[in-house]
């Protein structure tokens, strides 16, 4: 004598769950660069019109906030 089959029903899988967006740096704007104003000269150091641009130092370039 043979068992009596069981009837089989599909596993319902959970929808998949959106990833959170990562949180922007607060120094660079999530850009990942920084501007500073060129000073000029030893003494008075007077600023200039141009500016250069830098890695951030908090994210490092990421443009993400650190947990």
């Amino acid at each position: 004598m043979t068992a009596p089959k069981k009837t089989t029903t599909r596993r319902k899988t959970a929808p998949a769950k959106p990833k959170p967006e990562p949180v922007k740096c607060p120094d660079c704007d999530g850009h990942g660069e920084i501007t500073e104003a060129v000073k000029v000269g030893t003494r008075k150091g007077r600023l200039t019109d141009d500016h250069q641009t830098g890695l951030c130092l908090t994210c490092l370039g990421t443009g993400q906030a650190a947990d």
